[in-house]
Order: structure tokens, then sequence, then C-alpha cells
């Protein structure tokens, strides 16, 4: 993360969008490419059924959870409290209300109502994508890239379930994997020498992005860090999950699936209104 040939080439990812976020999301794309869509997901005719959640209750108390936590991930990777730390939380809060705002009204305008579960995604996707520039950028450039996050992450999670049909469940891929490498594309694009400083040396401080001046020189080194990582990791993940499913199994069977996991892997109902009966459930 802190060494090797991409960071001697002043490659910037500051809190991880690519080390951290978009390499459990090409993990998970190879995941679902061997899993396989859930039973149900997609007709015959390869039309999408929703599958919804639970409980968008849960699921908006988990975002904000995450939020909070990510104030130890973003401003924490500084790892010193210096005086600058305030920059980077103001960024990271700026980039998660910008990628919200924009994916509820992306969403508002594409379907005619704003969707919640996309915005929440709107404010994850805000969330990773100003993870690797947050310590590099304005904070005006910061608002930019979470609605450009907000944005994004919509029309992936419907490009890979729609076109390319497959079965993302929370939207992992688009939220931490094309946000991930949007964001640290984004270093070249809006990241500033004088502010990228004040966390390192000249000599290792980035180029001004292309849209500051800078050319396509920082542009060109984050590129080669995001191709690099979905390099290595897509064939990597590929290999093992062939292994796991060749060995010990990826999924369980049609039958436990059907029934919910909690009933197969824990022997109890934790929604008992919603027994399965014969022919299907409640």
């Amino acid at each position: 993360w802190g060494g090797g040939w991409l960071s001697d080439m002043n490659m910037r990812d500051f809190a991880g969008s690519t080390v951290v976020h978009s390499v459990g999301a090409w993990c998970a794309l190879a995941g679902c490419i061997l899993i396989g869509p859930r039973i149900g997901k997609y007709t015959k005719d390869g039309k999408v059924n929703v599958i919804p959640g639970h409980s968008m209750t849960l699921a908006a108390l988990g975002v904000f959870i995450l939020w909070f936590g990510w104030y130890g991930f973003n401003p924490g990777s500084t790892l010193l409290a210096v005086d600058t730390i305030g920059h980077v939380a103001v960024t990271t809060t700026l980039g998660a209300a910008a990628g919200a705002c924009a994916a509820m009204l992306f969403t508002w305008f594409k379907f005619g109502k704003p969707d919640l579960s996309m915005t929440l995604n709107g404010t994850l996707a805000g969330l990773v994508a100003i993870t690797a520039p947050c310590a590099s950028v304005s904070t005006g450039s910061a608002v930019i890239i979470g609605l450009i996050a907000g944005v994004l992450v919509v029309a992936s999670c419907l490009f890979i379930e729609h076109t390319l049909k497959i079965d993302d469940p929370v939207g992992a891929i688009s939220v931490h994997g094309v946000n991930g490498a949007f964001g640290t594309l984004s270093v070249g694009l809006f990241g500033e020498k004088a502010i990228d400083v004040k966390y390192w040396s000249d000599s290792t401080s980035i180029q001004d992005g292309l849209f500051m001046g800078g050319g396509f020189h920082q542009l060109g080194v984050q590129a080669l860090g995001v191709i690099s990582v979905f390099g290595f990791v897509m064939v990597v993940a590929l290999i093992l999950f062939f292994i796991l499913k060749k060995t010990v199994g990826l999924r369980v069977s049609e039958e436990d699936e059907v029934a919910g996991l909690d009933l197969a892997e824990h022997g109890s109902e934790a929604y008992p209104d919603f027994m399965p009966v014969s022919g299907g459930h409640k």
C-alpha cells in the first residue's frame, strides 16, 4: 500500500479506494460470476425479477453506521492527529452527502420516484469515491466527485444487473469496485499538489490533476494502478473461487436456498411469520 513500484511513481490512494474497496469488489465480481444468480432472479427470457431486501430501516441504519465509521477510515489514515486532519473529514462528509443527493435525484428523474435503496448506495458510493482523494482535493472537488459517484453507482448497478446478467444483491461491485476505480482516477482529475503536500513531502507529492492544469501525468499513474490491481485480483480470485467450487462448493442446495439459510445453517427462523410452506412461502 505504501511501497512498491506504484508508490515510487507517486500513485495516491490515501485511504484505500483501490487497495481496500476495489480489491474486495473485484473478488465479489469473480464470486458472483462463478456462483451464479439467485433462484428466481432472472426469468427464462432474461428479464430481471426484483428481490427486495427485508428491511430498508436496517439498511439505512447500516449505511449511517458505515458513514460514521468512515471518519476512522479516512481521517484515521493520516495516522497522526495533525491539524490538517479536519480537511479529510470535511471532504469525506461532502463526498458522502453529494453521493446521496445525486443518487436520489437521478433515480427520481429516471424512475419517477426517489429510490431509497439506491440513495443509500449513493451515500456509500460517495464515500468510496472520496476515499482515495480525500487528502488531495479541495472541498469543491469533493462535492463534484460525490455527485458523479452517486450517478455512476445507479448506472453501474443497472448495467451489471440488466446487461451483464450478474446478480449482485447489494450492488457491492458498483459501490466498491466501479466507484473505487473512479475515486482513484479522480486523484488524477481533481488532485492538487498544494493540498497533497500537506500530507507528503514535495518529493513524494502528486502532480496537479488534469482538471487542475496538470495534464495527464497523474491520471496515467492512477489509471495504471487501477488496471494493475484489477488484473491481479481478478486472476487470483477466479482461481481461488474455482478451486472452492470444485472442492467444498460455493452455494447451498436449491432446497436450502428456497427454505432460507437461517433454517439451513442455524436450525431456526429469524422471521417465523415467513416460515416456508408447501409450494412456496407465506
